[in-house]
């Protein structure tokens, strides 16, 4: 801690050659005597307690600079090789010490002061019997090296979170974000030391914000130090988590995103690893995802994605899937050759956080486009998942049954996926002890199921091949979703049977048809009853509670459960009456509504479509 000379024989033997023994107290000369025998035995004296401890409190609170000098340079030296708790008597001194008005007293006694900070317990101690209020004395000294210490000492003290708002509300945030900009390397280093430590909760980030730091830090991020820059670059993007903080980046810092760009071609890899969590961080915002891409983020990114340094890959994959939230971002991402990494990182299995990002990504790359979802499948992406997601923890098989939900919806793709076998283990995810994961396997089946202009050749066989197999197959699925008690299973499930039963295809009107577990349950959610509740009748929807509000759409939704059930049972029990009972008497084909209006029933496969696409950017 701080550049301190060794403390020694000598240190008192020069004391005596300037002839100042006469003037000392006879309790002050014993205490120089007595610590210049402890110190020709520091192997094996212990100087926190005792006599040792009681000479260095004697030469400390004397009116002697010169013996102040002496035992602030002993506690120096003695923290430096041996750090241990110590209690009120050791620090007492030493504070005492921080108060004295000359600078080689200061400087020995801040750097004593922080080697014992490195202890957790003194840490907490040291902020109890006031050790601030010197330090930001000292902070504020025009000695560069007295300054230095005392920096030290506060980044040492907010290592622990019980100081840190301690520290925030004691004033030392204005002096630290000056020294900040010190010319001074150490004291820069320190100093941003101090400011990254003090970002780890919320309310020290605004005072941090509000003592002027964004503009420092934002500044810092050029310099030559690898150290300043990394703790830079973690302070800001520990401020990047706030929203708040986000918009004030934004508005006040234009050259932050080119900077953070910069950075993850640094040398350092610690200093890459944080620039992209940074931009991560800030990748929350719409502006932020499309300016990354502007300032050419996209190439630093896919290298980092391709190191073999795992927090690199981590960081650059949850970076790229924040940057490809925004619609406009997904082909410029597909377009710079991120496809093949993302899906190698679906195998990264050391990392499930990295799995999911790719994951997510890809899913979030497919959302708005026709043509990005076919890229996708081309690249190779389902037979990666048909190989991985049975295997995988449930946080990432939640997201591939999520991403492959999100593809199936390409009518130009479903008889294709449908070929590669995703329904083989769709089918038994529909099972899982994860209800998201079941939801959107069942989803991803609904989308595969349906289709917007069906023709007379599409093909439906598939469904047929797993009507009871693997695991019980489309049979035992769809009974289990319409006997839960989860009203968005129940949906699913009746949506499904409709869209097959529209296919016309023979066998599987014949097997649903046939179905002694499905039909009863189907017949029972016909007959249900739905009210509008009392409280909502003639309430405009802006004066609506949170609760009226999603008693409504519960309301909705089983009021859409009841119809899609009349009509799966106007087809399978209609048989030629329900032909009759069509408009015009026409037959029923593919495509064609079942016992409704064709208005109606567009509106309610889109509504139902919309709660089928876990597409929507994440």
């Amino acid at each position: 801690m701080g550049n301190i000379s060794s403390c020694c024989e000598s240190c008192f033997q020069g004391r005596r050659s300037q002839q100042y023994e006469p003037l000392l107290l006879e309790n002050e000369r014993e205490a120089v005597a007595d610590l210049l025998q402890y110190l020709e035995n520091r192997a094996t004296t212990n100087f926190f307690s005792g006599d040792p401890l009681s000479a260095l409190t004697t030469l400390s609170f004397s009116d002697n600079v010169d013996l102040q000098r002496s035992a602030a340079l002993a506690f120096a030296e003695i923290t430096e090789k041996e750090v241990r708790p110590v209690a009120r008597d050791t620090l007492d001194p030493i504070l005492f010490l921080l108060s004295s008005h000359d600078a080689e007293v200061q400087r020995a006694a801040s750097a004593a002061l922080g080697n014992l900070a490195v202890n957790t317990d003194n840490k907490l101690l040291i902020v109890k019997l006031g050790g601030l209020e010197p330090l930001i004395r000292q902070m504020l000294s025009p000695n560069v090296e007295v300054q230095c210490n005392a920096v030290g000492c506060v980044t040492n003290l907010a290592t622990h979170d019980d100081n840190k708002s301690k520290i925030a509300k004691s004033g030392a945030l204005v002096p630290l974000t000056r020294l900040a900009r010190s010319k001074d390397m150490r004291v820069q280093r320190n100093a941003t030391g101090a400011l990254l430590n003090m970002t780890h909760s919320d309310e020290n980030r605004q005072q941090l914000v509000n003592a002027g730091a964004i503009p420092v830090l934002v500044s810092l991020l050029n310099s030559p130090d690898t150290d300043v820059q990394y703790y830079c670059t973690t302070a800001l993007s520990n401020i990047a988590v706030d929203s708040l903080n986000r918009k004030k980046l934004a508005q006040s810092e234009p050259k932050l995103i080119s900077s953070l760009v910069q950075l993850m071609d640094s040398p350092s890899l610690k200093v890459q690893c944080q620039a992209a969590l940074a931009l991560r961080n800030l990748a929350s915002d719409e502006k932020y995802q499309l300016e990354i891409v502007k300032c050419d983020g996209l190439q630093a990114l896919l290298r980092l994605l391709q190191s073999t340094y795992l927090p690199l890959i981590l960081s650059s994959a949850a970076c790229v899937r924040n940057v490809s939230i925004h619609p406009q971002n997904e082909s410029p991402i597909i377009e710079s050759g991120f496809l093949q990494p993302l899906i190698n990182l679906l195998s990264f299995k050391e990392n499930e956080e990295v799995q999911c990002h790719a994951i997510s990504t890809l899913r979030n790359l497919a959302a708005s486009s026709e043509k990005n979802k076919g890229a996708i499948v081309e690249a190779g992406a389902i037979q990666t998942i048909k190989e991985l997601i049975l295997e995988v923890p449930v946080g990432v098989q939640s997201e591939m049954t999520a991403c492959v939900a999100v593809l199936a919806l390409s009518d130009e793709l479903k008889s294709q996926l449908l070929e590669m076998g995703v329904l083989e283990f769709l089918i038994p995810l529909t099972n899982s002890p994860s209800g998201e994961v079941q939801g959107n396997a069942a989803a991803a089946i609904g989308n595969l199921s349906s289709k917007d202009n069906r023709i007379a050749n599409d093909d439906y066989s598939h469904f047929n091949d797993v009507w009871e197999k693997p695991e019980g197959g489309m049979h035992d699925y769809l009974y289990r979703f319409l006997i839960s008690p989860d009203g968005t299973f129940q949906h699913i499930a009746v949506w499904t049977i409709v869209q097959l039963l529209e296919s016309g295809d023979p066998q599987l009107v014949s097997n649903i048809r046939n179905s002694a577990k499905v039909l009863p349950f189907v017949r029972g959610l016909s007959h249900s009853r739905t009210s509008t509740p009392a409280s909502s009748v003639g309430t405009p929807h802006s004066h609506r509670s949170a609760s009226q509000s999603q008693d409504d759409e519960a309301l909705l939704g089983q009021q859409e459960i009841v119809v899609l059930a009349r009509r799966i049972l106007e087809y399978v029990e209609g048989d030629e009456g329900f032909a009759s009972s069509s408009v015009g008497g026409s037959q029923v084909q593919p495509g064609s509504s079942i016992g409704s209006s064709q208005r109606d029933h567009e509106e309610l496969r889109r509504s139902v479509r919309e709660a089928f696409a876990p597409g929507s950017h994440r």
